[in-house]
């Protein structure tokens, strides 16, 4: 009996931490006064109606019909600094900083933006379930940021 308890405690927790949060992210510019560049947080998802930031200073809830712009972009450089540190080697690798940009109106009907560096390991699924609350697509920056999204 505990051999199959088990797996089912172990998936049912993993689904909750999953569902609290899709993901760390960091703002890098926007109009939200709470959020200025360089504020850390998460992203919630577990919201139908709407984007919640989470901050350690702030809260902000930006509903997805009133979300008229999701763009995605990458800033690409070389790991220059690990190469002189560490190993020549390093400048064949590449740093990749994943940047998501949302246009919104806000309540008054005031057009806002703001641009989140989102973690590489949440990027997809944050960009899958802005795409499907919106029903708006995601728009790319560049070709190398549609490849590198869907391979």
């Amino acid at each position: 009996m505990t051999k199959r308890l088990l797996p089912t405690i172990l998936l049912a927790a993993v689904t909750a931490a999953a569902a609290q949060s899709g993901g760390r992210v960091q703002c890098a510019g926007g109009t939200l006064p709470a959020f200025p560049a360089g504020t850390k947080g998460t992203i919630q998802t577990t919201d139908r109606s709407a984007l919640v930031l989470v901050a350690a200073t702030a809260t902000a809830r930006i509903p997805f019909q009133k979300i008229n712009l999701i763009e995605y972009g990458q800033d690409v450089g070389r790991r220059v600094v690990l190469a002189v540190l560490i190993s020549p080697i390093f400048l064949l690798s590449k740093a990749r900083a994943h940047y998501i940009t949302l246009g919104y109106t806000d309540d008054t009907g005031r057009q806002q933006a703001i641009v989140l560096r989102v973690d590489k390991r949440s990027v997809k699924t944050t960009l899958a379930m802005l795409e499907a609350r919106t029903g708006r697509a995601v728009r790319f920056k560049d070709e190398d940021a549609r490849k590198s999204l869907h391979g």
